[in-house]
């Protein structure tokens, strides 16, 4: 299990666009990277819209915004064009960096228990050290969470 102050898994997946993204791109930038069921989701979308919503505030608290799931690359762009989204997001098809992360478990919805991505967020430094790990995520107010 991760924990702050751990190193973060080195990782490289392809975003929406089929371009290569990894944690060596963020190298002397602080990133949020996020992972989240579905696209197209209330929760998702939700959350989505709030980092968005929040992009000016979290770049000029010196943050990169990432986002992860499973969906496909053309999913994502679906749902990047839908909402306006204008941070990248990996299609993580194969779930490895999911996996990296341990954003892959069991979980609980209305009284059934499956495996699934759960949804929380790794805020890393500049020097690639994750400093804060949020698994109780608050959708609506979630740069909240990452900058307090």
């Amino acid at each position: 299990m991760l924990q702050v102050g751990d190193k973060a898994p080195v990782f490289s997946g392809s975003d929406q666009n089929g371009n290569a993204i990894g944690l060596g791109d963020f190298k002397g930038r602080k990133l949020v990277l996020y992972f989240y069921p579905k696209d197209m989701t209330p929760g998702c979308t939700v959350q989505a819209n709030n980092l968005n919503d929040h992009l000016d505030e979290l770049q000029e608290a010196g943050y990169e915004v990432v986002g992860v799931s499973a969906d496909s690359a053309a999913r994502h762009c679906k749902f990047i064009d839908k909402h306006g989204l204008e941070f990248p997001l990996i299609a993580d098809e194969q779930m490895d960096v999911i996996r990296a992360y341990d954003a892959w478990g069991r979980k609980k919805f209305m009284g059934k228990e499956y495996d699934g991505i759960i949804r929380k967020t790794f805020v890393i430094d500049e020097e690639g050290v994750i400093q804060k790990i949020i698994d109780k995520v608050k959708t609506k107010d979630h740069t909240s969470q990452i900058l307090d």
